[in-house]
């Protein structure tokens, strides 16, 4: 998405085509990862006081009618607009959670020549669709082919080979464990080890414990699949 103002309606096209392609997705589709919410963001998108975010970006990194996790809540892009900083008000600031105009673009960061993107969030109320995915304690053929095609492609896109199968076996076998014992078993570093299975939780098919993992009904069901076809 170029650095440029959107107008109205080609925003409502854009969200209502993202609306049609969400029905069709699996549900672990309609939610997007790689976008970073700093904790003022989280809290107060969490109490209801944000609405508002104000970024300095080369191009837009969210999309109108795309949901998104900020590590609280689920939160609904309504809007994106790029807009000049002058024409930032009070009212503005309030909803993103700043006292005054000044410190809204005084807490700008990135380079003063990036365009300045306004985005509109709501805070989505309602269970987070991953633990309704790893509840599911039984697989049709659609569900298996689904996650087998996304775990291909995973496969495939990774620099460190296949991985998606033996990570599951790994944490079947080793549940509890933590993930610096789990990541020496790969051979990986313990951060490289976390991305990776939170991959697999974005499916539905790990959960995350106070220390280590197991997998969840769902993805206990599809390795029992793997294991036995």
């Amino acid at each position: 998405m170029r650095p440029q103002a959107t107008s109205s309606r080609t925003q409502s096209n854009s969200a209502a085509r993202h609306g049609r392609l969400a029905e069709r997705r699996p549900p672990w589709s309609q939610y997007c990862r790689g976008v970073r919410f700093e904790q003022r963001l989280r809290d107060g998108i969490h109490s209801g006081v944000i609405v508002l975010v104000f970024r300095r970006w080369k191009r837009s990194q969210v999309v109108p009618g795309r949901r998104y996790r900020t590590g609280t809540d689920m939160v609904e892009v309504e809007s994106v607009d790029v807009i000049e900083p002058s024409s930032v008000d009070a009212a503005q600031a309030r909803e993103a959670g700043y006292a005054s105009t000044a410190e809204l673009l005084a807490g700008l960061r990135g380079d003063p020549a990036l365009p300045v993107y306004r985005i509109r969030l709501r805070r989505i109320d309602g269970p987070d669709p991953r633990d309704e995915l790893a509840r599911a304690t039984s697989l049709t053929e659609a569900d298996v082919a689904a996650i087998t095609a996304r775990l291909a492609r995973m496969d495939s896109s990774s620099s460190c080979g296949p991985w998606t199968s033996a990570v599951l076996a790994l944490i079947a076998d080793r549940p509890g464990t933590v993930s610096t014992v789990l990541a020496e078993a790969m051979g990986w570093q313990r951060q490289d080890f976390k991305q990776h299975v939170r991959r697999l939780k974005e499916l539905g098919l790990t959960l995350s414990l106070d220390v280590g993992y197991r997998l969840s009904p769902r993805g206990a069901s599809y390795l029992n699949y793997l294991q036995t076809r």
